[in-house]
């Protein structure tokens, strides 16, 4: 098995006041692989994009322990100790029209991040790096001098992307990256990740909330709802075998392009079910995870 290189253990992310937190995150824990894809899915609102946010230290997390490449990143304080976690770490954002400086070109945006980490100060070799960046991610060297309202949605998630492969980093956190493009453009841009993840050996936390595109992209499938990961198993296996009522009715609500699986297909309404507090993280299967009672999982397993 791959070495992990990301393990999160209790995390917790409350905002608000203490006698009122609102749980966004909620104590979960979870492992990320060398080179795989974890998928990251759920409704808007469960806390998917703040549990990225948190692990690249974009927030200050309320309580737990995140470990890249088995050093707890929650105890960094010096700026120096950041930076480096940084060149490791990047995250492609999920709206390419707010996530571009509109003052900026194409290739300052990229540029930015050399000039925080003080890389490539010669002038012919930053403009030779920024175009083989943009062309890497589909686009031609000539569009670093262009400014963002003159690119499409698709070539400014590009950019967004090229930003983030600026550092060369070995992890990326794509926060639902496509949920901004059309539905054509979407295929492309997950298909280029798929090709940057194989030439360049990164690791993905890919967060969405269309489970068709997750599936096709991830190795693995964590399920979030209310700030707990309910479910985590092998894509397939959580696709063809869910056990959380959850997953049950997130799956019955994808669209699939057949007309006669469409007239007869039965949306699963999901009803909320409290987990007590002798609830846990249990092995129903072999590298299947589900979160609840051990009289909630054993009658989910059978129904």
């Amino acid at each position: 098995m791959a070495n992990k290189i990301l393990e999160v253990k209790g995390l917790k992310q409350y905002f608000g006041t203490k006698k009122a937190p609102i749980k966004a995150i909620d104590g979960i824990s979870f492992d990320v692989y060398e080179g795989e894809t974890l998928g990251l899915v759920g409704e808007s609102g469960c806390g998917k994009s703040t549990t990225g946010r948190s692990i690249i230290r974009l927030y200050d997390i309320t309580e737990g322990q995140i470990f890249f490449k088995g050093k707890n990143v929650t105890e960094y304080k010096s700026r120096k100790d950041l930076l480096q976690f940084n060149r490791e770490m990047q995250m492609i954002f999920q709206d390419p029209y707010a996530s571009l400086n509109p003052r900026m070109t194409a290739g300052e945006v990229i540029a930015e991040a050399y000039d925080i980490h003080g890389l490539y100060k010669n002038k012919k070799e930053r403009q030779d790096k920024i175009g083989s960046l943009l062309e890497s991610v589909g686009l031609n060297r000539e569009h670093a001098n262009r400014y963002a309202h003159e690119f499409s949605g698709g070539q400014r998630q590009r950019i967004g992307i090229a930003r983030a492969l600026s550092l060369d980093p070995s992890f990326i956190i794509a926060d639902e990256p496509i949920s901004a493009l059309d539905v054509s453009i979407q295929a492309q841009v997950v298909n280029l990740l798929k090709e940057l993840q194989k030439e360049r050996k990164l690791t993905y936390l890919f967060i969405a909330h269309d489970l068709s595109m997750v599936k096709y992209i991830s190795d693995r499938i964590a399920v979030m709802y209310r700030g707990k990961i309910v479910e985590l198993g092998e894509a397939d296996e959580i696709y063809n075998n869910p056990i959380h009522p959850y997953t049950k009715s997130l799956l019955s609500a994808v669209p699939q392009p057949n007309p006669v699986y469409e007239r007869k297909r039965v949306r699963i309404p999901y009803k909320h079910e409290e987990v007590k507090e002798d609830g846990k993280v249990i092995e129903a299967k072999p590298g299947h995870f589900v979160y609840g009672t051990d009289e909630q999982v054993g009658r989910w397993v059978s129904s």
